[in-house]
């Protein structure tokens, strides 16, 4: 048994933990306390968590409230953690105290025994590691630095690169006029490109909500430590620590005004990820509206062609899905599942404190994680290889009992919706019921029936 464990301890006594692990005595009874679900923190929280404990250790160090020595070590040691090298020990599960402590004594407990080693004496988890520190603090203060992260560098990117290929599709598509269709019914046309374009601004329009939800996050919490006061801190610690934060992570943050709505409240989290929900409800409109468009090939719209990237059936031959459309809309409805959570653990900003931080930073994680590789696989494998059946799209046009609409101005809104409905009862054109009729001569009728003309705005022109 010696040889599997070393015993440690703790202000509760003596706890037995892996013998090879760099986490210690409070680590250990967390995992034995939440033995729950498995999941733990990914790269982005650990990343954060590294990147504040050396950010600490640097102002520290430079505010003489930690030996030199010690301040370089646990930064060098942080930094390890930060880079990915020790994620196997986070080892808590997500489902925890909800103040996070737990995680953060696992980074305080990792730190602390890499810097030991480096130094070749002894470095104190608490005493040294979360010098000026809470994890009232530390923990609010890497999620918003893990979220920022995961919106710059992973979500933000996505959406870019979808946005500029839907455009691209909207340009190449241009000349395509087909059926709008509203309420699920055929409508006045519009051309493929212009609905393209739409997708393309809705995801825009996205990445520009999702960027102002990221200035948001850049406000810390830290030096508030246990309840907003900064006791235990030097004055100057949180300035120098998030210039430190600001260095090292490669983006702005700055310390919060209000250390106590800073630390009692994650409305700023519950905020951006309203952001990601809008995002996934654009989604799920782009992704199922391609789906549609994609229906058939004989007995659907079929207006556009999917590029066929897996068999589709396991019984169907020659079978091809709307896989990564699928996808997308499962991952939308993650999202909103996920917003839900952020909604109900930011009520439960109790006093001082939310007690609900670990699930509604994994939540949110989870969200700009799997958005941001939902949207590359739908861009690449999807979107790109895009291609319009314009042959189809003119069938269906043609057939559209909606054209009648542009006859308003000539024949009367009455005459036009007898014209519509003839057609549609008859499965023929409006043209042809026009010209059986006699309604307008044919250089009227070809005025009025310039689909073409009907995707741009404003009356026809008189006369000519």
């Amino acid at each position: 048994m010696s040889e599997e464990y070393r015993i440690e301890k703790d202000s509760l006594g003596e706890v037995r933990v892996p013998a090879g692990a760099l986490y210690g005595a409070q680590t250990q009874r967390a995992v034995e306390n939440f033995p729950i679900s498995g999941q733990r923190f990914g790269r982005r929280m650990i990343q954060a968590l590294g990147i504040v404990k050396e950010a600490a250790a640097r102002a520290n160090g430079a505010l003489g409230t930690l030996d030199g020595e010690v301040a370089e070590a646990i930064a060098g040691a942080a930094a390890e953690v930060a880079s990915g090298r020790w994620d196997d020990e986070f080892v808590v599960d997500i489902y925890q105290t909800g103040s996070g402590t737990s995680s953060n004594m696992n980074t305080n407990e990792v730190v602390a025994r890499l810097a030991s080693k480096a130094l070749e004496g002894d470095v104190h988890p608490n005493d040294h590691v979360n010098f000026g520190q809470s994890s009232n603090d530390v923990i609010p203060t890497a999620i918003h630095i893990a979220s920022r992260l995961a919106l710059e560098e992973d979500l933000i990117p996505a959406l870019d690169r979808l946005a500029g290929v839907l455009r691209e599709k909207a340009q190449a598509f241009d000349g395509i006029v087909k059926s709008g269709r509203t309420h699920l019914m055929d409508a006045t046309p519009v051309r493929l490109g212009q609905e393209f374009g739409g997708y393309a601004t809705q995801v825009e329009k996205g990445i520009e909500r999702v960027r102002t939800a990221s200035e948001e996050l850049a406000e810390l919490a830290l030096g508030g430590t246990a309840t907003g006061t900064g006791i235990n801190t030097h004055a100057d610690f949180a300035g120098k620590a998030i210039a430190e934060i600001s260095r090292l992570s490669g983006h702005t943050f700055h310390e919060a005004p209000d250390h106590f709505e800073a630390q009692a409240a994650r409305d700023a989290l519950v905020h951006a990820h309203g952001a990601l929900n809008t995002v996934a409800v654009s989604l799920m409109k782009v992704a199922d509206d391609i789906r549609w468009l994609s229906s058939g090939p004989t007995s659907g719209i079929s207006e556009i062609a999917l590029p066929a990237i897996q068999p589709g059936s396991s019984i169907m031959p020659g079978k091809v899905n709307p896989v990564l459309s699928e996808a997308l809309m499962m991952v939308s409805a993650r999202v909103a599942g996920n917003h839900t959570t952020l909604t109900i653990g930011g009520g439960r900003g109790n006093f001082e404190l939310n007690v609900m931080m670990p699930v509604m930073a994994a939540a949110f994680l989870e969200s700009a994680t799997i958005l941001a590789g939902g949207v590359r696989a739908f861009t690449d494998g999807c979107v790109r290889g895009i291609r319009a059946n314009e042959a189809r799209a003119r069938e269906l046009l043609e057939r559209n009992p909606s054209i009648a609409t542009a006859l308003n101005l000539h024949i009367g809104y009455d005459r036009a919706s007898e014209v519509a409905k003839q057609a549609a009862r008859e499965g023929r054109s409006v043209r042809d019921v026009v010209q059986e009729q006699g309604l307008l001569p044919e250089e009227k009728l070809d005025e009025a029936l310039d689909v073409r003309s009907m995707t741009e705005p404003g009356l026809p022109k008189k006369g000519g």
